[in-house]
């Protein structure tokens, strides 16, 4: 019995000692940097891990693996390399989860599975906000009163779990009101070039949606937009409600990844506490060029126009984290714009974001150039969730005005040259008829709120 007891006590005391050491901190060094990306030697750290880089001064830069090929670490900073030196020090921000590469080497040490995960914060303090895309403050309000951390990207829903989208949202836009239906988890891409409206579209919803909390991840567009966008189109009505995520243009590729990450991770948090999360992607084109940059940076070939395969990858598993929960819990509806170059809309990431969302809205540029706003090409763009919203006689007056008003614009050429002899079309001399009335129909100032039930009274007014 003295012995167990004397073991007991030898065992307790390594413990107090192990608590007492300090562990030896791993780190690595820089070999080269080249563009973007820096390599690194003397450290085993898995992709998707933080590390920093210490420069002169006592500072140091935020980066992350991003790649690896044999000993070597593609780092991607997510801050400005200024004072960078040959041989730099890098160290992982957690030094447990790091192997330093030692010949023979077969104990690898447990780890949770938060060391390998950025961790982000999220809450309820997060509302009226502006926040990087690291999770800094950018509003001078304070630093943030952390609530909770979660992943920056997470596991996603089993699809068979998530509720179906059978009931209809609200936008205050008498367009999509009425002939583009919306519902709650639905995802859609707003597709414009520049200069036709599309903030000012993306300001009306985020006052107007009912929603519960609208989130809004400003992804690699001009620092003076983001401002103006908060100030001049969110407002003070927008903001109550609103986070908001910004990673400007002149943002490392990295920290626009990870802010538009960010951005649905609190989307995602939100829903999961049950409320209806309105949910504006600025831009998905913009996200997918940080991607194509990242990629290019590590050596990844190019594959269609200059994109990689992994930009394509990278699309849908970020849109796919929005759309419904589980039954029972919130929803998010998500609105992700893509910028068409060249009002091209071939454009491969175009192309891509059509197939992967639940319906599309285009902007067009002849519309906005006539002064029609919103500049909605109603003939070019469809929501696939609306059968699934509407009666079948809703449906029947959608159809019908879609198709007088193709009409209509189909010969509007011949009209306005007086080649067309009124009644030898008669469904062409409806829309003639009832052209005034459609296009004022579809046109709305923008501090103009028009709800569900007054859009569809005004599509049944205008086609009496």
């Amino acid at each position: 019995m003295d012995r167990i007891v004397r073991l007991r006590e030898y065992l307790a005391d390594c413990r107090r000692a192990v608590s007492w050491a300090t562990p030896i901190a791993s780190s690595g060094r820089l070999t080269r940097v080249s563009g973007l990306v820096m390599e690194a030697v003397g450290l085993r750290l898995p992709v998707g891990s933080q590390c920093h880089i210490h420069i002169p001064g006592g500072q140091s830069i935020e980066a992350e693996v991003a790649g690896f090929s044999g000993d070597r670490l593609f780092i991607m900073p997510a801050t400005d390399i200024y004072g960078v030196m040959p041989g730099a020090r890098v160290v992982p921000d957690n030094p447990m989860a790091a192997q330093p590469p030692r010949p023979g080497m077969r104990y690898i040490p447990r780890r949770r599975a938060q060391d390998r995960v950025r961790q982000v914060p999220v809450g309820d303090s997060l509302l009226g906000r502006v926040l990087d895309g690291a999770g800094r403050p950018l509003d001078g309000l304070g630093p943030l009163s952390l609530e909770r951390r979660v992943p920056l990207y997470s596991r996603p829903i089993n699809p068979l779990e998530r509720a179906p989208i059978r009931q209809t949202l609200d936008v205050g836009v008498r367009a999509l009101n009425g002939l583009l239906t919306v519902g709650r988890g639905q995802r859609l891409g707003l597709f414009a070039g520049s200069g036709v409206g599309k903030s000012v579209l993306l300001g009306m919803m985020a006052r107007m949606t009912e929603a519960d909390v609208v989130v809004v991840g400003l992804i690699g567009e001009r620092g003076r937009e983001v401002k103006e966008f908060i100030e001049r189109i969110l407002g003070a009505e927008g903001m109550a409600r609103a986070v908001v995520v910004a990673a400007p243009a002149d943002h490392p590729p990295l920290m626009r990844l990870n802010g538009a990450a960010y951005a649905m991770s609190i989307a995602e948090y939100f829903r999961d506490q049950g409320k209806h999360v309105l949910l504006i992607m600025d831009s998905l084109t913009r996200y997918a060029m940080a991607q194509r940059e990242v990629a290019l940076a590590i050596g990844e070939p190019p594959a269609t126009k200059g994109y990689p395969p992994s930009v394509f990858a990278k699309l849908p598993q970020l849109a796919e984290r929005a759309g419904n929960g589980r039954s029972g819990s919130g929803s998010i509806t998500a609105f992700f714009t893509v910028l068409m170059e060249g009002d091209d809309q071939q454009d491969p990431i175009a192309d891509a974001a059509r197939a992967i969302l639940d319906g599309h809205i285009v902007l067009s540029r002849d519309l906005a150039d006539a002064g029609h706003y919103p500049a909605i090409d109603i003939e070019a763009s469809i929501s696939r969730a609306q059968p699934d919203l509407l009666s079948d006689e809703a449906l029947e007056r959608t159809r019908r005005f879609k198709y007088l008003y193709s009409r209509y614009m189909r010969s509007r050429d011949l009209l306005a040259v007086g080649a067309y002899v009124p009644g030898a079309d008669v469904v062409l001399d409806e829309g003639v008829r009832l052209y005034p009335r459609m296009q004022q129909y579809l046109m709305q100032g923008m501090r103009e709120h028009s709800t569900l039930d007054e859009a569809r009274a005004g599509l049944e007014e205008v086609l009496g």
